[in-house]
């Protein structure tokens, strides 16, 4: 149940924030591996992007990819973060005083992650290719051109077979380990902290709230770079074997992105990453949170 409830609650916060992952995705890709000032761009801010998108593409495009987001929402949250439920209701994330581990709940929160990302990479890829489609005037990185998850899916296994449908999942999985650690670790951390000071009354719905939000912000900061090259690598178009012709890997692709974007390349997309990932971060935990606290409360 405790996966079925996290996907579930993961699934809700998606629906609020897939527009504001197509902006996050093509602002990732808009001037890759050109200097700055080299390019035009289509994008200025996020405010820009939406209006942009929704007066060339229609405000549907702002939805672009929403069936695979959702089932790669259900999918991997449902893993990761029912498997650190299961893991956090054993007691294995305390201290024999029992006190909260930061260790175990930020390494819990990476395994838990990685597992679910990796399975769901496949979904993870297609959605990527879906939200970057858009009008020539405003296209940004390579362009597909499929016409939905399922024949897009088709597709790339019949020319590239399983190892295709994989392609960008080992540089994709640091993304969500170091995401899925900060992110959780923090989140148990912060409401442990405040549950002991007593800054709510006890069982409140705020106690969750501010722990999600304080945990938004640490994972927009600690994961962005490696959301970055993430999105950029299963983009990248590839040769006739399904090798990716721009990065050769996670760690080429930084390097590519430092050496020819700069520094602040790594952090292309902030803004809507913080809308996209706070909002997102926020929601799935205080859903998660919740619906385990009614779950419990009427199966006792």
């Amino acid at each position: 149940m405790d996966f079925l409830l996290s996907g579930l609650a993961a699934c809700g916060a998606c629906v609020f924030t897939n527009p504001l992952e197509v902006v996050k995705t093509r602002m990732q890709l808009q001037g890759e591996l050109r200097a700055p000032g080299t390019y035009q761009r289509h994008y200025r801010n996020v405010f820009h992007a939406f209006i942009t998108i929704g007066r060339v593409d229609g405000l549907a495009a702002l939805q672009k990819g929403l069936t695979p987001a959702l089932i790669y929402q259900f999918l991997m949250n449902g893993i990761r973060l029912g498997t650190y439920g299961m893991v956090e209701a054993g007691g294995y994330l305390r201290t024999s005083e029992g006190t909260l581990s930061p260790p175990r709940s930020a390494a819990t929160g990476a395994l838990a992650g990685a597992l679910g990302a990796y399975l769901g990479s496949p979904i993870y890829m297609v959605k990527t290719h879906l939200q970057a489609q858009a009008a020539t005037e405003i296209a940004v990185g390579h362009q597909y051109k499929h016409q939905g998850m399922f024949q897009a899916l088709v597709q790339i296994g019949q020319k590239h077979g399983l190892v295709g449908l994989w392609r960008g999942a080992m540089g994709g999985l640091p993304r969500v380990v170091v995401g899925s650690s900060t992110q959780l670790c923090t989140f148990t951390s912060t409401k442990d902290l405040i549950t002991q000071w007593e800054v709510f009354p006890p069982q409140s719905w705020k106690a969750a709230l501010a722990a999600a939000m304080t945990s938004g912000i640490a994972v927009v900061l600690a994961m962005t770079p490696f959301d970055v090259v993430s999105t950029r690598l299963y983009n990248q178009p590839t040769d006739s074997q399904g090798k990716g012709l721009m990065y050769r890997g996670l760690l080429d692709a930084l390097l590519q992105t430092a050496r020819k974007e700069g520094i602040f390349g790594m952090y292309k997309g902030l803004g809507a990453s913080y809308f996209r990932l706070g909002p997102h971060t926020i929601l799935s935990l205080f859903f998660w949170d919740q619906l385990r606290i009614v779950y419990h409360k009427y199966t006792k």
